[in-house]
């Protein structure tokens, strides 16, 4: 119940939406220490799953319309190529990776899917 009172707010979307934005460029972005297990590609789910928070945070903080939902997700897409760019630009411990791109779009279009299905309704959303 505590969630969704949180969610009934716009301003409190937009706030949630702005601190898991900040919270994927830091944890993309710092030197993180060896991890206590170590799965094969287990990041690329990681990335799915921080990527569909992303999306779904901004799709459900900003989005009236089914054109606002295509340029939100838009807009997540991109913010992943720019922070795996960062990462193989500005950073000497971490690469930037195609793969983890493919995930990040796997995580926009699941949180796009979604979206459009539990929320639209006719042309508008709410």
């Amino acid at each position: 119940m505590l969630i969704k009172n949180l969610f009934k707010d716009k301003k409190n979307r937009i706030i949630i939406a702005i601190f898991i934005t900040i919270s994927i460029a830091i944890l993309s972005l710092i030197k993180l220490g060896k991890q206590p297990i170590s799965i094969s590609n287990i990041d690329k789910i990681e990335h799915s799953i921080a990527y569909f928070f992303l999306t779904f945070s901004w799709l459900l903080a900003l989005v009236k319309t089914k054109y606002q939902t295509y340029i939100v997700s838009i807009c997540c897409l991109i913010y992943g190529i720019i922070i795996e760019v960062l990462q193989a630009t500005i950073t000497v411990y971490r690469t930037g990776d195609y793969y983890d791109v493919i995930a990040n779009s796997v995580g926009v279009l699941l949180a796009f899917t979604l979206f459009s299905v539990f929320f639209y309704k006719k042309d508008t959303i709410w």
